[in-house]
């Protein structure tokens, strides 16, 4: 139990590190596309007066599909580089576990994790 305690404290700070850029970088490929389809440097928020549906409708649709992709890319990434690292495949018996690089309740959990033991650091 002791490792397991260790690992998780050790891929926090990579964990906030990826969440971070990831969000950074979805931010920065959102603007970069919306000025390329609308010629615009603001997309249209869904409080904007002067903005019609369609437009709001359809900046939010591209920020949601960007947004996805990259929080994808740098889950993979993630995992991949701890899987490098400790030679353990982080994953969950629900599905994809990673926020911005951490298991949902900020723990990691490994699939080489006894049944009932729940994230390393502690279960339920």
């Amino acid at each position: 139990m002791a490792k397991k305690k260790k690992m998780s404290l050790a891929y926090q700070p990579l964990g906030f590190v990826l969440g971070w850029s990831g969000g950074w970088l979805a931010g920065l490929a959102f603007r970069k596309t919306w000025m390329a389809i609308r010629h615009e440097e603001d997309a249209p928020d869904a409080l904007d007066k002067d903005r019609g549906w369609g437009e709001v409708l359809l900046a939010a649709a591209i920020q949601g599909a960007i947004f996805a992709v990259v929080r994808s890319a740098v889950d993979r990434a993630g995992a991949k580089a701890i899987e490098r690292s400790t030679g353990t495949w982080p994953v969950g018996a629900g599905g994809p576990l990673f926020v911005g690089g951490q298991a949902e309740d900020g723990q990691l959990v490994c699939e080489d994790a006894q049944p009932g033991e729940g994230a390393v650091g502690g279960g339920p």
